[in-house]
């Protein structure tokens, strides 16, 4: 599944698994369709960066059969980027942001 983040400041589409995941970190529900209201965004965003800030980083990957290492792991830190640059521009022009599958 994918999901599609909407506002009049910006649109972009991610994973589902991990949008639930980011939902849940900003304090909502992960509830697919929502939305986030303009008064709600900048709580919200507070506490989305500092879930990711404590989030681990991804283990560096082993090398494979032949002594090359794996494509490095995208972290949480790397997905959660256009959601909060998208939460961070909704606050500063006052947006709602809304979200629905893909």
């Amino acid at each position: 599944m994918l999901v599609r983040f909407d506002s009049r400041v910006g649109t972009f589409t991610m994973f589902g698994d991990v949008a639930v995941e980011l939902l849940k970190m900003m304090g909502h529900s992960g509830t697919i369709p929502s939305a986030l209201l303009a008064a709600d965004i900048p709580a919200a965003l507070v506490r989305l960066k500092s879930a990711v800030a404590a989030a681990p980083e991804p283990p560096a990957p082993p090398p494979d059969g032949d002594g090359k290492p794996e494509q490095p792991r995208v972290s949480l830190r790397q997905r959660a980027f256009p959601l909060i640059d998208l939460l961070e521009r909704a606050a500063t022009a006052g947006a709602d942001v809304l979200w629905d599958k893909a």
